[in-house]
């Protein structure tokens, strides 16, 4: 059976990436991997790290001709020049990561795969404000105008409505129309990955769903959004109050809880997960997949990190 290819941008070269990559790649792995990063960084990490990797260079032209004729790890060199193994995060990796993500882009623009994940990146100095997030970054280098980020795990998945926006902004951006297309997404997504609607829990905005203003989020834009989406035979219900909707006799009740804003979700999530779950971005030309954590500094080099996400992203796509 012929699998197609994972294409891989390993992301911030001074993270955690390539101590989790040389760990996974251990594990039975069915389809390629187009790796998408620097070579000679590769070789540092790895003499520090203690551990050998085998991988065939090829150039994105090479990929891109003999597409279903790869080796098990193929590599595309993208030059970086850092003379240690493990460095600060800076500035200066930017034109790297750039070149590696728009490499990865032209190869699943040209059909050699439609499966991507990216390493842990550090949205404050690549993105410098551009974009809240990588999500959105993606976004707009494929021109997709609706797109929503899912925080994946078998037993429950969360999907925040919001990003990585400050808390002050958040209302603001709570409208009828960005719950459809997120709820809409999301049960596409369940039925093509999953053959089977999706069960949607929504949080509300406020504590308890309540506010002290007249105006109150919950009661004029959640509710009745949910009631629409309800007549038309979506599987969704709430608004419920986000401090008890994912106590365990509730949360069993749903596959997925959308939240009103990034920490509502995603802190829950990870308290019950930990990094034993996975960031898939929906709505793109291709099913990108992450890591769910970032660079991870303080760790460089010790050998020690948990390496469950990075492999469950590989697994997700391993089809």
């Amino acid at each position: 059976m012929n699998y197609k290819p994972i294409i891989i941008v390993a992301g911030e070269p001074n993270s955690i990436f390539f101590e989790l990559f040389f760990k996974v790649i251990k594990k039975k792995i069915k389809s390629p991997i187009i790796l998408i990063a620097s070579k000679k960084l590769i070789v540092k990490q790895a003499k520090i790290l203690r551990t050998k990797i085998n991988f065939y260079i090829s150039s994105e032209f090479e990929i891109i001709k003999k597409k279903n004729k790869l080796k098990k790890i193929n590599l595309i060199d993208v030059d970086f020049k850092q003379s240690d193994a493990f460095s600060k995060i800076t500035t200066k990796s930017n034109h790297y990561i750039e070149n590696c993500f728009d490499i990865a882009i032209k190869l699943l623009k040209n059909n050699v795969s439609n499966k991507f994940i990216n390493g842990p990146i550090s949205k404050k100095t690549f993105l410098k404000k551009k974009f809240i997030g990588i999500t959105e970054f993606l976004a707009h280098k494929t021109n997709t105008k609706k797109f929503a980020m899912i925080i994946y795990n078998k037993n429950l998945s969360v999907c925040p409505l919001t990003t990585h926006l400050p808390i002050k902004y958040v209302n603001k951006k709570i409208n009828k129309l960005e719950i459809v297309n997120k709820v809409k997404l999301i049960n596409n997504f369940w039925k093509k990955e999953f053959g089977k609607k999706v069960k949607i829990g929504v949080t509300g905005l406020n504590p308890h769903c309540e506010s002290i203003d007249s105006f109150n989020e919950d009661k004029y834009i959640i509710l009745p959004v949910i009631k629409k989406l309800q007549k038309l035979k979506y599987n969704i219900d709430g608004p419920f109050a986000a401090d008890t909707i994912f106590l365990r006799n509730n949360r069993k009740k749903f596959n997925l809880i959308i939240g009103m804003y990034h920490d509502q979700v995603l802190t829950p999530i990870k308290t019950l997960f930990e990094y034993d779950a996975i960031n898939i971005t929906i709505g793109l030309p291709f099913i990108r997949v992450s890591p769910d954590h970032g660079p991870n500094e303080s760790m460089l080099g010790k050998n020690k990190s948990d390496y469950r996400s990075l492999l469950n992203s590989i697994k997700f796509l391993d089809f």
